[in-house]
């Protein structure tokens, strides 16, 4: 899957994160980056096979930027210590529940679902949530889903009363606080080393899938 070199480079970068050790070591970064664009295809292709139209994307198009934007942030180190890939036939920008994966040394993880969404398309799930909510615990609560999402969702801001138009007794309510709907799964520096990790992490994001096909149709209507 990944060669060691891409998280010696991680590693590395964070550091020397500055423009010089960048630039000096950009055929290093290079190869780090051509690298993670192999295994993305291989991604790309293992989706594709129970979500056929992932298989219409491009690595490059998939792939976040080394770069930080440290417009609005204390932190002005100009390099991110990661390297991500957001796999949604709507693309990286587009407001859908989709599979991401995520490269940094000792912090590795997969994950998928909707991250802190506009208002419109939060409102939507909420009352798709509510009135599906059958369904909704069918696919979160299946003993598939929590074997590979022990956590169930990443815990993140909720709201601390009910959202209007929606009673603390509903009981679906724990869901309608949510901010965002996020699983996510993590793997080791040694397992994304190994070629067999592929199939593994594709696996991981067909059970996700259900999850997902149930945020987007929300967001539809």
């Amino acid at each position: 899957m990944l060669s060691s070199s891409v998280f010696k480079f991680l590693k590395d970068l964070g550091k020397h994160n500055d423009k010089a050790w960048f630039d000096a070591n950009r055929k290093t970064y290079e190869s780090v980056k051509a690298d993670f664009t192999q295994t993305v295809e291989q991604l790309i292709a293992g989706i594709a096979s129970f979500d056929e139209p992932i298989g219409e994307l491009e690595a490059k198009k998939c792939m976040f930027r080394i770069n930080r934007d440290v417009r609005f942030s204390k932190d002005k180190s100009p390099y991110k210590t990661n390297i991500g890939a957001y796999f949604n036939v709507g693309g990286k920008k587009i407001q859908n529940a989709g599979y991401y994966f995520h490269c940094e040394p000792g912090r590795s993880f997969v994950a998928g679902g909707l991250w802190v969404p506009m208002a419109p398309e939060l409102s939507k799930v909420r009352q798709e949530i509510d009135y599906n909510f059958a369904e909704w615990k069918k696919i979160v609560g299946n003993a598939g889903f929590k074997k590979f999402f022990s956590e169930a969702f990443i815990k993140v801001e909720s709201l601390s009363r009910p959202p209007k138009g929606y009673d603390e007794n509903n009981p679906a309510i724990t869901y309608l606080k949510m901010k965002s709907f996020i699983v996510s799964r993590s793997f080791t520096d040694a397992e994304l080393q190994d070629k067999k990790t592929i199939k593994e992490i594709v696996k991981t994001f067909s059970v996700m899938k259900p999850m997902l096909d149930f945020l987007n149709e929300a967001i539809k209507q």
